[in-house]
């Protein structure tokens, strides 16, 4: 953590999350004078993410094998009630990262390429003097650093700690729909671990999750991911997640074999605030947001990174251009006028509809009628393919979903 009272930089970044911490090495690579910043002092310590990614993803992103946990090949849906259904393919089709190894790593790679990477520091303010940023941190003693950049980007995640929650939306349903999740990390014997390793398993239906879905996700050998997560209804009074995960691992984990129990090494949660239609700003002056800031987490799957890792993608050689950018303030700010509209070109046109299916199928997930849609929908589902299958939840294919499926799509039963 830096001594000083002040720095000058031309980009910070503050979040060494997936989306700030790929934005800043890619930014140092390029030669950017960055400096990525964290409230956490330790990266490698947990946070929620179930850290799921399809094959490709690693290659697309240029992520090591260091970041990874293990490596899967199959799907498996367990419910509603007790259905139990899986699609396997002979190759790999995705991974489950580390998450902690992967900020870590992001941070090396930026100072490896030349960048400053300052741990410990929570962002307070951050406003525009002429052409330039200045940001106020805050230490854990309480003393504080001021830096000027040419550039901030709020990488803080649902926080928005420096943009701030986007104005209230002319239609309540364009507004921001919240998420709660809750994980824990196990240590379980090796009997156990292979009964779920080399596949994403997920719980789907009221009686596991209301308004919400569970999963079991192996990382490296004798270690499983157990998690719950469920939008926010303000509509209706839910259990609290803390029953809801401790009944999931009694039901799928301790009542496996005899006498078996597992060891909870880690318990870490967090909250997911994502727009169905992102129509947010993402820009504010020389204050531009990312990932999680500009509602890149996907309420679908919860899925967060590989998106993250997108809109760092979109916006890195844009703040390059800003850089290079000769004409003062005017021309700066063209050179980012098309970050939202290339970012949402990026996500896909079946973003917004990923969204809307989640809202209405989470939310409407609490009782025997529902389950009952749910299971005709997977029993369509179930002379697929496992490629199919993460076609439909990484790609959002709906199209494969099959005719049968397409009423309760569209919402019409």
């Amino acid at each position: 953590m830096p001594s000083e009272t002040s720095l000058r930089c031309q980009v910070l970044v503050v979040g060494a999350g997936p989306a700030g911490g790929h934005l800043a090495r890619r930014l140092a690579l390029q030669g950017v004078d960055v400096v990525l910043v964290d409230r956490l002092g330790d990266l490698g310590r947990s946070a929620f993410s179930s850290a799921a990614l399809p094959i490709a993803s690693m290659e697309a992103f240029g992520l090591p094998a260091e970041v990874v946990g293990s490596r899967w090949r199959q799907w498996q849906l367990i419910g509603p009630g007790s259905a139990t259904r899986s699609w396997a393919s002979p190759q790999p089709l995705g991974v489950v990262l580390d998450f902690g190894a992967l900020r870590r790593w992001q941070a090396d790679q930026c100072s490896r390429w030349g960048g400053r990477v300052h741990l410990g520091l929570q962002a307070c303010s951050s406003h525009q003097e002429g052409e330039r940023m200045v940001t106020l941190l805050r230490r854990s003693d309480g003393t504080t650093l001021r830096v000027t950049s040419d550039w901030t980007v709020d990488a803080s995640g649902q926080a928005r700690a420096l943009l701030g929650d986007p104005p209230p939306a002319q239609r309540p349903r364009d507004g921001l729909v919240r998420a709660a999740g809750l994980e824990w990390l196990l240590r379980v014997s090796p009997a156990c671990w292979e009964r779920w390793a080399d596949r994403l398993s997920f719980c789907l239906g009221s009686d596991w999750v209301p308004q919400g879905y569970g999963w079991i996700f192996p990382m490296q050998p004798g270690v499983l991911k157990l998690g719950v997560c469920r939008l926010v209804d303000p509509q209706r009074q839910q259990p609290p997640l803390g029953g809801l995960i401790t009944e999931l691992g009694r039901r799928l984990l301790a009542d496996g074999v005899a006498g078996e129990s597992f060891d909870v090494l880690d318990r870490h949660g967090g909250l997911v605030r994502s727009s169905i239609r992102r129509l947010e700003p993402h820009q504010r002056g020389r204050l531009v947001g990312l990932g999680d800031a500009v509602s890149t987490a996907n309420l679908l799957g919860g899925e967060g990174i590989r998106h993250a890792l997108t809109s760092s993608a979109v916006l890195a050689p844009l703040l390059q251009q800003a850089l290079a950018a000769s004409g003062g303030q005017a021309s700066a700010q063209r050179s980012l006028q098309d970050y939202a509209p290339q970012l949402r070109q990026a996500l896909g046109w079946r973003w917004s509809l990923s969204g809307r299916l989640a809202r209405r199928t989470w939310l409407g997930l609490h009782g025997p009628k529902a389950d009952g849609r749910l299971d005709q929908v997977l029993r369509g589902l179930e002379r697929r393919r496992a490629e199919d299958l993460s076609a439909l939840l990484f790609g959002y294919r709906f199209e494969r979903y099959g005719l049968r499926a397409m009423p309760y799509l569209l919402g019409w039963r």
